[in-house]
């Protein structure tokens, strides 16, 4: 099986027509000029240059900005680039991410001609009062429309949806998840809102209009959200934002993040409580007190089922009284388990 490695090119804020609340692609993308065709060939050549594996399949993604609303000449000088990798046998595919309302019939043909395969929407939130809130500049028609159109020309779908955007609710994020579920992605991308520097949002923040969610708050949502996905086995591909120099720890000097969610392994919290959640689950079930009981997953799932520093473990035995045992079985299929009540206490 080809393992699959992406070439990031970041395209801050390029083309894109709104200054959204909490968008400040510069700054996230630690990218503070335009990419320029030179550029992006330098990119893809020292990734090439590093990633000296057999069978690999490798996808150049320009990420950052709203690709399909730069300048047409500008698209088609970066695609160029991108494509002639694709011609020399070196790269399979490309994948871009852009604004729903920045995608038509005559955007996609141009996609095609360069071999474009996947495309991620911007989605955000379905509830067209957030999005306006957001001063995202488009509907949840759009993301409708939009996505019919990529599907229809043959293209893989994405979605990305945020998580505890300006009086957006836990409610209102199921509702965009099962929204987005009848829009058949192949794929999602759920990032818990951080307040970055330089944006209407950390205004908002520093002025006491908003309130960004807490770590423990987002885990409880995006929780909700992974469970409607992989329900319908869609791919979800990241959740939460990718640490870097600029994304990390507020406290760091480095740091673009004033407040917010931010932990850099968000996902495994979020994965781990959701193991917490079925082995407690199975404990309640049963007439009886639970002294011990014995996890068996695939390797793959070991961590996660141990949890962050051991969380899961400790929250056990302080909450139930009740010690975890893991073992690890290849033969059981990542992300299913066998969960056995080894030992109960007795009267």
């Amino acid at each position: 099986m080809k393992k699959n490695y992406i070439i990031p090119i970041f395209v801050p804020h390029l083309g894109c027509p709104n200054d959204c609340i909490f968008c400040n692609q510069k700054s996230i993308s630690g990218q503070k000029k335009s990419v320029t065709k030179e550029e992006a060939k330098q990119i893809i050549d020292n990734y090439l240059q590093d990633l000296k594996v057999d069978n690999a399949q490798i996808e150049i993604a320009f990420f950052g900005g709203s690709f399909t609303a730069i300048d047409k000449d500008k698209q088609e000088e970066l695609l160029q680039v991108a494509y002639k990798y694709i011609e020399d046998g070196k790269v399979e595919s490309i994948r871009i991410s852009t604004r729903p309302d920045a995608i038509d019939k005559e955007t996609l043909k141009r996609l095609k001609k360069y071999k474009v395969k996947t495309i991620e929407l911007g989605v955000q939130s379905s509830n067209d009062y957030i999005l306006k809130r957001a001063n995202r500049g488009h509907t949840f028609e759009d993301v409708k429309k939009a996505s019919k159109l990529i599907r229809w020309y043959g293209f893989k779908l994405g979605h990305q949806m945020m998580v505890g955007l300006p009086e957006s609710t836990r409610i209102d994020e199921i509702n965009t998840a099962k929204a987005l579920v009848k829009l058949k992605p192949k794929m999602v991308r759920i990032y818990p809102v951080l307040v970055v520097k330089n944006t209407e949002l950390e205004k908002e923040y520093n002025e006491g209009k908003y309130e960004p969610l807490s770590v423990v708050q987002a885990v409880e949502v995006c929780k909700d959200l992974v469970r409607i996905f992989a329900d319908k086995n869609i791919d979800i591909i990241r959740v939460g934002l990718q640490s870097t120099d600029e994304i990390s720890n507020p406290k760091n000097e480095k740091s673009e993040v004033v407040a917010g969610p931010y932990h850099p392994a968000f996902r495994q919290l979020v994965e781990s409580a959701m193991w917490y959640d079925a082995i407690v689950g199975k404990i309640k079930k049963l007439n009886a007190k639970v002294k011990e009981v014995e996890v068996t997953v695939n390797p793959i799932d070991a961590n996660n089922v141990i949890g962050h520093k051991k969380d899961n473990i400790l929250k056990l035995k302080n909450t139930y009284n009740v010690d975890l045992i893991l073992k690890q079985d290849k033969k059981i299929k990542q992300g299913k388990s066998k969960i056995e009540i080894t030992q109960t206490y007795t009267n």
